[in-house]
């Protein structure tokens, strides 16, 4: 008998709840919310106000601009609700209502993407992620309607390749808002290359080291320019360069690895003959070149290829000797 009325008892408490939760929401005390977030170009009263009941689909305020904010006194929204009969408002102690209206953003870089995705293999530029973009003024993002959808459509381009300007036209159909928005915008555009450069002064003849050097986005009209890190590391300067200078192959030299008076062995080669003399550099010189080599014994100049560190290889050159042949005697006189 006591299992079947607590089981009985049990079952009522939810039934009770669920019908006094109707009667709970109405007696429920109208408070006012510190953050509003809407969607449309007016504000509501249910927009400020919870448990407001009927009155909440009622416009009290216009909406501040698409993806900006603004902030109510409460005094004023206590007044402009009073004319709706709707009294004892909890205030919850806030001075002010920050209300902000939604919508969707498009980024300057989205909208330089879309101008650079126009220009895509046209007018002899190559893929739109290579085009730099670079407006005239600056540019503000663009705020539509938060449900509309799809990109930026072009409604006119016109690119004058001489100076890589451009002039560009957007439109969004589904959006009344952006017809309120500057969407012409004009700069100029070029394709760009990796650029290898350096990040400190260099002076001539100094060692490229790999950390010392940086790949950055140039104009792919200043030439043919060096992208590979690796072709570059290891090299040496041709002259001084200077920060953040794009480096060309005229830039650099293959590092010297002989300077001038340094002493050297001289390595004489012939078939079947190796000698080594000393010898002292007349030239500065990197693996592969040919300088002059004074030989200490005898001397005189030598011109050898540098084949290492402190060594020129002078190779022989093998001298053909022609044996004249000699005249055939001639003929006896006949007796006859």
């Amino acid at each position: 008998m006591i299992r079947t009325i607590i089981r009985d008892l049990s079952l009522a408490l939810p039934l009770a709840a669920a019908l006094a939760a109707p009667a709970a929401a109405q007696n429920a005390v109208p408070a006012l919310r510190a953050n509003v977030v809407v969607t449309g170009d007016v504000v509501r009263i249910g927009d400020l106000v919870e448990n407001c009941g009927p009155v909440a689909d009622i416009p009290i305020f216009r909406a501040p601009d698409l993806g900006t904010r603004g902030t109510v006194p409460t005094e004023r929204v206590v007044e402009a609700i009073r004319p709706h009969q709707l009294i004892g408002i909890d205030t919850r102690g806030l001075a002010e209502v920050v209300v902000t209206r939604a919508s969707r953003t498009i980024s300057v870089q989205e909208i330089s993407a879309r101008i650079a995705k126009a220009l895509e293999n046209q007018y002899g530029l190559g893929e739109a992620r290579n085009i730099q973009v670079d407006f005239d003024r600056d540019v503000h993002a663009l705020n539509v309607e938060q449900n509309v959808t799809g990109e930026l459509q072009v409604a006119s381009l016109a690119y004058y390749p001489r100076g890589a300007r451009f002039d560009v036209t957007f439109d969004l159909p589904a959006s009344g808002a952006l017809r309120w928005q500057t969407t012409r915008f004009s700069g100029v555009a070029y394709e760009t290359v990796d650029a290898v450069t350096v990040d400190h002064l260099v002076e001539r003849g100094e060692v490229l080291k790999l950390s010392e050097l940086r790949v950055e986005r140039r104009p792919k009209s200043e030439g043919p320019l060096i992208g590979d890190l690796k072709a570059a590391a290891g090299q040496a300067a041709r002259h001084q360069l200077r920060p953040g200078q794009p480096l060309r192959d005229a830039d650099l030299m293959k590092p010297a690895i002989i300077a001038h008076n340094d002493p050297v062995t001289l390595v004489f080669e012939a078939p079947g003959l190796t000698l080594t003399l000393r010898g002292q550099a007349q030239d500065t010189g990197a693996l592969g070149d040919t300088i002059s080599v004074l030989n200490l014994q005898s001397k005189r100049i030598v011109q050898g290829v540098i084949t290492g560190p402190g060594r020129v290889t002078v190779m022989a050159t093998t001298t053909r000797l022609v044996t004249a042949k000699p005249a055939t005697d001639a003929p006896a006189p006949s007796s006859e």
